[in-house]
């Protein structure tokens, strides 16, 4: 699938994810609060809050899971709300518990998903032999995913985010629960679809990889966001040695996070 630009009004043309005053209220609490924000192409953003801040559920009506109380989400310029459809065909979208079909193999899921995107047969094939090779998948390409370790099922899990080549990533926290050597290559391959050109938004609890990854960072609490630019912006406006310590000192409170000592098994990435 080739993605097709819409003609829309952008102050950008090259922002390919974009919030405006996105907010979502339940009856009794505002679960997000006027967030606005906006992912380019070749650039990976890292969301980042303390649990309850609102992240899953930006990501979720980035990806038209959830509908904005108020305010407009858009995927290349189509409208998450009203047209929801096209907004997806232009996604990739993947969290830390996202579940495959335990009866079906990771080659035999890349061929659903290919389907559910109106890709051909032909082109389907080709894109997954080439992610099963790009991602290491070919010893367990064809076992069924409920025999598959932790690992394996997030790698599968990478393809077949991957299967349709959409421009536009949402990741909520892919490495949550991997050991190092596959959450490295899941951060690899972050990085690998920003060289393409692709925009992401990454959430993560992982300070190591926020500063590892992301251009630039949003740090939302209680629904808000309280600041947002590059790693080092966030450290000189609060005068901290690292990004963990600015993050504390943003959101105001002692919060759980996994700095490169809580995490040393990924905090090793890039170092």
């Amino acid at each position: 699938m080739r993605y097709i630009r819409p003609m829309t009004e952008t102050k950008e043309s090259n922002i390919l994810l974009e919030a405006v005053a996105l907010r979502k209220e339940y009856p009794r609490v505002v679960a997000l609060d006027h967030l606005d924000l906006a992912v380019r192409a070749g650039e990976v953003v890292g969301l980042l809050g303390p649990n309850g801040a609102g992240k899953t559920t930006a990501l979720r009506m980035f990806a038209s899971i959830l509908t904005p109380t108020s305010g407009r989400a858009a995927v290349c310029g189509f409208d998450t709300s009203t047209e929801a459809l096209k907004a997806k065909q232009q996604l990739g979208f993947l969290s830390g518990d996202t579940a495959l079909y335990k009866r079906l193999s990771p080659r035999e899921a890349l061929r659903y998903f290919g389907r559910l995107h109106d890709m051909e047969d032909v082109l389907i094939e080709s894109r997954s032999a080439a992610l099963i090779e790009r991602l290491g998948m070919g010893d367990f390409a064809d076992r069924h995913c409920e025999m598959l370790s932790t690992g394996q099922q997030q790698k599968a899990n990478i393809a077949r985010t991957l299967v349709h080549d959409p421009p536009v990533l949402i990741l909520d926290e892919p490495t949550v629960s991997l050991d190092i050597v596959t959450g490295s290559f899941i951060l690899e391959t972050i990085r690998r679809a920003r060289a393409e050109g692709k925009a992401v938004l990454f959430s993560t609890h992982i300070m190591s990889e926020a500063e590892y990854l992301c251009d630039r960072i949003v740090v939302i609490h209680k629904g808000r966001v309280c600041a947002a630019g590059t790693r080092d912006e966030l450290r000189a406006r609060t005068g901290a040695v690292s990004l963990a310590e600015a993050f504390l000192q943003l959101v105001g409170e002692t919060v759980d996070i996994d700095t490169p000592s809580d995490n040393p098994e990924i905090s090793c990435v890039g170092e």
